[in-house]
C-alpha cells in the first residue's frame, strides 16, 4: 500500500513542479491544459469530496489571474450551501434561481456576467467583485453544486475561461 501512496505523492509533486513560476499576469490567458494536469495529480487516489473540492479551489486561486474569490456551493435540498473556497468570507446559503449562482444552478448552464452590478438580483458578498462566472457541477445527470469565480475586473471572464473550466470539471466530477 505504501508504494501506491508514494506514487500518488510523486504524481502530485510532479504536477506542481511543471507549473510556471511566479504570479501570472492579470491579462494572460490561463493554461487550462497545465491546470488540468495539476488537478489530476492533486486528486489522484483521493476519494473524499471535500478534500478534492478544497484542493481544486486552492489550485484555481493559485493559477487564475485577476480573481478575488473562487469556490463551490453544494446543492442541499433547494438551496446552494457554501463549500470549500478561497477568498473573503462568503454568503452561506443561496436559493435556487437567486443571484448568478442560483441562476446557473436552475438553468444547468454556465453563466458569465461581465458586470455584476448590471445583473438583476446579484448577491453581493464582496463589494470589490465586478464580474463573475458560475459553472454548474452535473454528476450522473443531476446538479450537485456550482463552481463560482469572482473578479474585481469588469469583463474578466470569456468563453475561453468557460471552456477551460468546464473541461476541468470533467476531470474533477468523477472524484466527487
Amino acid at each position: 500500500m505504501q508504494q501506491s501512496s508514494d506514487r500518488s505523492v510523486t504524481s502530485r509533486l510532479k504536477a506542481f513542479a511543471d507549473s510556471k513560476p511566479g504570479a501570472p499576469s492579470k491579462t494572460a490567458n490561463p493554461d487550462f491544459g497545465l491546470i488540468s494536469k495539476q488537478l489530476a495529480g492533486l486528486i489522484e487516489g483521493e476519494t473524499d469530496r471535500i478534500a478534492n473540492l478544497a484542493n481544486f479551489s486552492a489550485l484555481l486561486w493559485q493559477e487564475l489571474p485577476g480573481i478575488n474569490w473562487v469556490g463551490f456551493y453544494l446543492l442541499k435540498g433547494k438551496k446552494l450551501v457554501l463549500g470549500p473556497f478561497q477568498g473573503k468570507p462568503a454568503c452561506t446559503r443561496i436559493d435556487l434561481g437567486a443571484g448568478v449562482c442560483g441562476t446557473a444552478a436552475s438553468m444547468g448552464k454556465t453563466v458569465i456576467v461581465a458586470d455584476v452590478h448590471q445583473f438583476p438580483g446579484h448577491i453581493a458578498c464582496d463589494a470589490a467583485s465586478k464580474s463573475e462566472i458560475v459553472v454548474p457541477l452535473i454528476k450522473d445527470g443531476r446538479l450537485i453544486g456550482v463552481l463560482d469565480i469572482d473578479s474585481p475586473l469588469i469583463d474578466r471572464f470569456d468563453h475561453h475561461d468557460q471552456q477551460g473550466l468546464e473541461d476541468l470539471l470533467q476531470v474533477l466530477i468523477p472524484r466527487l
